[in-house]
């Protein structure tokens, strides 16, 4: 079971409003919408997503890094690194 699956069902649904902010920005460029109002949109559009990679990020720290660490040896130092380099690319972005 992942870390996530009790929320699955509100991921799920944060993600379909997330989907449907998309197909509106494609909306948006199709009818040559003011810049601005788009690039306003797409920042919305990239907090939603960083919301949910934050949930999810903090789900698998709470579930799979604690169940690995727990265990010990590779497969904690594995997790450990995994999740880092998760963090990482969230920064990055």
């Amino acid at each position: 079971m992942r870390g996530y699956t009790s929320d699955k069902d509100d991921y799920l649904r944060r993600l379909r409003r997330i989907e449907g902010q998309i197909r509106g920005l494609h909306r948006m460029v199709e009818n040559d919408e003011y810049c601005i109002d788009v690039l306003t949109q797409i920042s919305a559009a990239t907090k939603a997503l960083q919301s949910v990679s934050l949930g999810l990020l903090d789900e698998h720290l709470k579930h799979c890094v604690t169940e690995a660490l727990a265990e010990g040896g590779d497969t904690a130092d594995a997790k450990v690194r995994e999740a880092s380099d998760a963090i990482a690319r969230l920064v990055r972005s």
